[in-house]
Parts: structure tokens; C-alpha cells; sequence
């Protein structure tokens, strides 16, 4: 009987060819548009995770501070083997663990100087650094030499260095004096959004040197989970069994560890080590309300197309059973119950909300991959926030699908009060009626 019903709704739909094409082809023009819209968002927001858990923190990090009086800080983690030890065993689903040292320094040049954030990094020991790290000049594996620096473009272009250039840092130990060394920059790379502005990398090995530390102290241990989404489940155990292991463990504070260290820590009456257990939620602080507003935006053009294709839909669905009144009574004199001719037209509705979706899906899924492989260029400007060069539409099955569903429930809810109350006519009523 479900077949014949359908064959008998797929007829209907066919005998009315050009209000279907003009339901079906606005459906899948709005379907279209939010596919698009998006997929824009989804990379957006992926391009800006990826970049700050490459720049600035892993999934989840164990970091610290340590105070050699209680008014000083660095953020250090000594001996971190012992601490890395304890960590490895519980965490399920890593991926791998990035050794970084956390610092800043005067980066001096022979014309100039600017401010920089510095990462020490092993980059023969993270796999996905080159993902997001591309040189315009050099290469990546250079950075594994000792007295070796890579600077993003924005930078070398303040700076006025290439690859070869020789930079002076300049940077406070953690006994309080200043120390410096000089160091080779061997590739510089495509700027990555608003963090490749003030963060460069360095050969990690160097950076301790600069700071006076040992090779057993570092500033974090960022791991990377192959599930993200675990991040503050992981967080949460590993500050438990630290606290068990005998360590002191802060209290989880979602800020990043720079905040922490020029606003918290020095005014706090402690001296030693404290472990500090973050995701890279907190670590990216402002970056994460960013991402959340694009989120906003994204929402309110959705709900905004939304309605409007609500009110549109179930406008065009009420003149369409209002001009097949007179059917409704014909079916309904010859014996046709109101609750069949009910689900005739909500099955009617329903194909057409489904074909005129998943048709826009596929147009709008398309043509974001026609716009990946197109590359379109973002401005400078834009770049700065967006954290990537050219936009890209990352597509996501589960919501196409669920916007296809969503929208062919909007078309039968659409159908459903003017079918309703069609089937209810008496049928000599609807069969005289006009219009």
C-alpha cells in the first residue's frame, strides 16, 4: 500500500510539474546556500584550530610554572621525563606528544627590533607541524639544527631578515638577568591568521641554552589526541592522578598560560613547581570566542533562511491544496476516507521537500568543492583572523543530512494544516468550491 501511495503522490507532483519546480527548486536553492554557508564555517573554524594547536597548544597540555622566590615566574615544567612517565600510561587515543619550551624574547636584526613570542620544538618529533607550517623559503627539517630559528613572513618582512640572516634574542633567565644568543634563520613560512604575527619557532635544544634551563625542563608537553573531543575528559583524569602521584596541580583556570603568568601566578605566595593541565579550549582564550561568534553568525543566517523558507512553504503549500479543493471533495465523494486524503498530500509534501533538499545538498556540497579546488585568496586583512590563505568549505555529511531532514519536515508541517483542513470539508462543499 506504501508503494501505491507513493507512485499515486509521485503522479500528483508530476501533473502540478511547474509548482513542484517552483517549490522544489526554491527548497534547493536555499538548501544550497546553507550547505555553503556551512561548509564555510566548518572550515573557518577548522583552519583556526588547526593552526593554534600547531602554534600555541595540543589538545591538552601539562604545563607550569615554577618560582624560585614568590614573586618571580617562569613557565616550566622540571623534570619532565618523570612527569611524562606518569602521563603517558593514561591517555588513551594519543596520537603524539610535542616537547615544547615556552618563551619570549628581543629579536634584534642589523636594521631593527620586534618583541616575539618563541617556541622551542623538536620538529623531527611532531608529524603535524608540517601540516600547517609551509616555507616560503628553506626547509622545516633545518629548524632540527642547533642555533636554528623560524620566522613566519609578517615577521622577516619587520625584521628585513631572509634565510641565511643571522638574529641576535635577547632574553630574561629565570634568575632574573638577561642573556642572549645569536641564531640562524633557515626558513621563513606563509603567515597563519593573528598568532604568526608575534610567535616564531626555534630549535628547542637553543631556546634552553637562551634560558639557562636544563634539557630536563621544558615549558609544556602538548599531547594530541586522535579524538580532540576527549580533550577535557583526558584534562580532568590527568590532574587527578598528578595530584595522586604527589605533584601540586592547579586548579583548572580556562586562560591561557601567558595570561596566567603576567597576571596570577607572581602575585600568588608560592615558591617550587605547580603542574597546570589545560586543553587547547583555554590555551586559545580570546581566539575560542572568535570561533564562537562565527558560530553565532552562522546560526542566525541559518534560523533567518529558515523562516523565511517556513512562511514561503506553507503559503504556496496552502494555495496549492486550496486550488485542488474541488479534488479533495472528488476523492471524498467517491468513498475516500479524510485520513487517506490527509496522508496523500503530506505524502505529497514530503517527496517534494525531499527531492528539492537532497538536490540542493548535492548542488550546494558541489559547488563548495568546486570553490576548494577554484582556491579563492583572502585578503591580508582577512587572513588575520581566518588564519588561512584561501577559503576552505569543509563538508560534513551528518549535517547535509540533517538539514535534508529538517527541511522535509518544514514542508510537510508546511502542507499539514491546509490538507487538514481540506479533508474536512464536506464533499459536496469542496466540490462547489471555487478557486
Amino acid at each position: 500500500m506504501l508503494a501505491t501511495d507513493v507512485l499515486i503522490a509521485g503522479r500528483n507532483l508530476f501533473r502540478h510539474t511547474q509548482r513542484s519546480l517552483f517549490l522544489g527548486g526554491a527548497l534547493a536553492g536555499v538548501t544550497a546556500l546553507l550547505v555553503l554557508v556551512a561548509s564555510l564555517t566548518s572550515g573557518i573554524e577548522r583552519a583556526m584550530v588547526e593552526s593554534a594547536t600547531t602554534l600555541m597548544t595540543g589538545h591538552v597540555n601539562v604545563g607550569g610554572f615554577f618560582k624560585i622566590t614568590s614573586g618571580s615566574a617562569a613557565p616550566l615544567v622540571s623534570d619532565y621525563p618523570e612527569v611524562l612517565e606518569k602521563v603517558l600510561p593514561r591517555v588513551q587515543g594519543l596520537d603524539y606528544v610535542a616537547v615544547r619550551t615556552r618563551g619570549y624574547a628581543k629579536a634584534v636584526s642589523e636594521v631593527t627590533s620586534m618583541d616575539i613570542v618563541l617556541s622551542g620544538v623538536e620538529v623531527d618529533k611532531e608529524p603535524g607541524f608540517a601540516k600547517v607550517i609551509r616555507p616560503i623559503e628553506g626547509k622545516l627539517s633545518d629548524l632540527a639544527q642547533p642555533g636554528t630559528m623560524l620566522l613566519f613572513e609578517g615577521q622577516a618582512d619587520k625584521l628585513k631578515v631572509k634565510v641565511g640572516d643571522v638574529l641576535t634574542l635577547s632574553a630574561p633567565t629565570a634568575n632574573g638577568v638577561n642573556n642572549t644568543a645569536d641564531v640562524r634563520v633557515v626558513a621563513v613560512a606563509h603567515n597563519v591568521g593573528i598568532l604568526s604575527a608575534f610567535s616564531a619557532f626555534i630549535e628547542k635544544s637553543t631556546l634552553n641554552q637562551l634560558y639557562g634551563i636544563k634539557d630536563t625542563t621544558t615549558g609544556a608537553l602538548q599531547l594530541y589526541l586522535k579524538d580532540p573531543g576527549q580533550a577535557k575528559g583526558v584534562a580532568a583524569d590527568l590532574r587527578t592522578h598528578l595530584a595522586e602521584a604527589g605533584y601540586r596541580v592547579m586548579d583548572p583556570d580556562p586562560e591561557p598560560y601567558w595570561m596566567k603568568l603576567m597576571q596570577k601566578i607572581p602575585s600568588e605566595d608560592w615558591t617550587g613547581q605547580k603542574i597546570d593541565v589545560t586543553t587547547a579550549e583555554d590555551e586559545m582564550g580570546q581566539f575560542t570566542q572568535f570561533i564562537a561568534g562565527v558560530r553565532l553568525v552562522s546560526a542566525i543566517v541559518v534560523w533567518v533562511l529558515l523562516l523565511v523558507v517556513a512562511v514561503g512553504i506553507f503559503n504556496s503549500m496552502a494555495i496549492a491544496v486550496r486550488e485542488r479543493t474541488r479534488e479533495i471533495g472528488t476523492l471524498r465523494a467517491v468513498g475516500m476516507q479524510r485520513r487517506k486524503v490527509l496522508w496523500l498530500f503530506v505524502l505529497e509534501a514530503g517527496l517534494l521537500g525531499l527531492g528539492g533538499a537532497t538536490a540542493g545538498a548535492l548542488v550546494g556540497a558541489l559547488a563548495a568543492g568546486l570553490l576548494n579546488l577554484a582556491g579563492i585568496s583572502v585578503t591580508e586583512a582577512m587572513q588575520f583572523f581566518l588564519m588561512q590563505e584561501k577559503l576552505h568549505f569543509v563538508l560534513e555529511p551528518s549535517w547535509i543530512a540533517l538539514r535534508i531532514l529538517l527541511f522535509t519536515a518544514l514542508t510537510v508541517l508546511a502542507a499539514l494544516w491546509p490538507a487538514f483542513r481540506a479533508a474536512h470539508l464536506r464533499p459536496i462543499t469542496a466540490m462547489h468550491h471555487i478557486g
